[in-house]
């Protein structure tokens, strides 16, 4: 599936610069496209930097946890839940607690933390997978999970908007979390589908419902808030998670007597030599989206979009906001490129600047993290995986742009 979608970017690059060469006469644009490779050449290698040292950090700090009994504690607790959901991973297996670990950052909006301990849960689900090179069920359905953003706290979206002038930076907060709600159902029922899983079992309900009821209560508690404190708590709850996870992994180690300097010394190499094997994967990926994106196949894309919804008589409010859709499963750095362009010429306050604001706090680097997440063990065909993820990208941002139509329209 990868090979065939990595080919498909550059071959829809090229007859869409064809097009506009001969049809155009753009004579600058395959420049554009050779230079635009080596650009993403080049931010694949910024890239890795900052993942050499947020790996390094990562991974030693989670390497106590794992020593101090935390990582085993957490897979013992949700055992019974992932023997329904990956019934081929063990019930206590290292790798369930470390995915909990990954979905509890995610959802507090700490990607700095969660991508490293999203990598050592992928290498520990590679060691029960049969294959090398083919993506295991339980894999699939971690990496659909991860790439559906599950999100209670976009703390970044608040930032962005506070930058632009925004009288209420927080004011997209809801939306965000019930559009980000919408794509990891989507995603897990996908998953579900395609693997049989059965999500009606009364084990799996006896998890899902309580989080959902939990989900509910601190949906409505914030709802009460103001936007000040709604604002304040955001910041001080997201980087205060943070602090305290690395003084709890810590001081829980010190308690039973685990060596904190040498176990993370020893995470941290870990770390290093996984975010080493990366840099082929992020080439690869990112040159060929930067050659659709020079190519101007995703303008040309846009264009026609905004016709089809004039002709169907469509409010065409949000299809200033789609450029953000539409870059965001191919590249973070793209899509918040857009989010901030879309901000300045269009208001940001203006419902395409909430839109996409939605958009980007909803949906994930679905690519990205394919290549990321996949290439970290080696794997070549990732079966459902792909389909799966998109169909979750796709309910994140039609959910974000219905419900700015509620609470915008």
């Amino acid at each position: 599936m990868l090979n065939g979608l990595w080919l498909g970017f550059f071959v829809v690059a090229t007859v869409s610069a064809l097009a506009q060469w001969l049809l155009a006469g753009n004579h600058a644009i395959f420049a554009a496209m050779v230079e635009s490779i080596f650009a993403m050449a080049k931010l694949s290698v910024e890239v890795m930097v900052l993942l050499f040292g947020t790996l390094t950090l990562w991974l030693g700090f989670l390497r106590i946890a794992e020593k101090a009994g935390i990582v085993e504690w957490l897979a013992k607790a949700l055992g019974p839940l992932f023997s329904h959901l990956m019934p081929e991973v063990p019930r206590g297996h290292p790798a369930i607690g470390l995915i909990t670990l990954n979905f509890a950052a995610n959802a507090l909006g700490l990607d700095n933390a969660a991508t490293p301990i999203g990598l050592k849960a992928m290498r520990s689900l590679q060691e029960l997978n049969p294959s090398q090179t083919v993506a295991s069920n339980a894999q699939i359905l971690f990496l659909v999970l991860n790439a559906s953003s599950l999100t209670l706290l976009p703390v970044t979206i608040f930032m962005y908007r506070a930058q632009q002038g925004a009288a209420d930076p927080t004011l997209v907060f809801l939306p965000i979390l019930l559009a980000t709600c919408a794509s990891s159902l989507v995603g897990l029922f996908s998953v579900a589908v395609m693997q049989r899983l059965r999500l009606w079992d009364p084990v799996v309900l006896a998890y899902l419902i309580p989080g959902a009821l939990l989900l509910g209560g601190f949906m409505a508690l914030l709802a009460g808030l103001s936007a000040t404190a709604l604002a304040g708590l955001s910041s001080i709850l997201g980087n205060l998670t943070l602090f305290g996870l690395i003084m709890l992994f810590l001081v829980i180690g010190a308690l039973r007597k685990v060596k904190v300097y040498e176990a993370f010394v020893e995470g941290a190499k870990e770390g290093f030599d996984v975010a080493k094997n990366l840099l082929p994967y992020l080439v690869a990926m990112l040159c060929a989206i930067g050659v659709l994106r020079a190519s101007g196949a995703l303008d040309f894309g846009l264009d026609g979009i905004r016709h089809l919804v004039q002709w169907a008589g469509w409010d065409t409010r949000f299809v200033d906001a789609l450029p953000t859709a539409m870059v965001k499963p191919f590249s973070g750095s793209a899509a918040r490129a857009m989010l901030i362009e879309t901000m300045k010429t269009q208001g940001v306050d203006s419902f395409p600047a909430l839109a996409a604001a939605t958009i980007q706090g909803s949906t994930e680097t679905t690519f990205y993290v394919l290549a990321v997440y996949f290439g970290a063990v080696n794997i070549q065909r990732a079966r459902h995986a792909v389909g799966c993820a998109l169909l979750a990208e796709l309910a994140g941002v039609l959910a974000a742009i219905g419900v700015c139509y509620w609470f915008f329209g």
